[in-house]
């Protein structure tokens, strides 16, 4: 784990970078401060199966734990077809194709502004 503070900002943007390494679709960071007493940003991505989220979260995981150590927390199952993984001030969300368009985060958060 890196001493150096890492911006949340940066940390959402590592996190969309380990999951476009595992090529992970439609990755997207949504930015909710102001929005979300919960977080700063969420970090959606779609993965093709079972393996390839599973796949996607260890990167995650390991990138984001040479910033931060372990998430506070992390809950799901690829079989479930949703991993989170809570930061603090990132959430990282990897979803089915399936499951994705079932919780509609994009939808709910539709006030939240992009992250390029």
């Amino acid at each position: 784990m890196s001493d150096k503070k890492i911006s949340s900002l940066d940390l959402a943007l590592s996190a969309r970078d380990a999951l476009l390494e595992k090529k992970g679709v439609d990755v997207t960071i949504l930015d909710v401060r102001g929005l979300s007493d919960v977080t700063d940003f969420y970090v959606i991505a779609t993965g093709n199966n079972n393996p390839h989220l599973k796949a996607m979260m260890n990167e995650c995981e390991d990138v984001l734990g040479d910033h931060r150590g372990r998430s506070y927390r992390h809950a799901g199952k690829p079989e479930s077809g949703w991993l989170v993984a809570d930061y603090w001030d990132v959430v990282v969300h990897v979803f089915s194709e399936a499951a994705r368009r079932y919780y509609a985060f994009e939808t709910l958060w539709r006030d939240a502004r992009r992250i390029e």
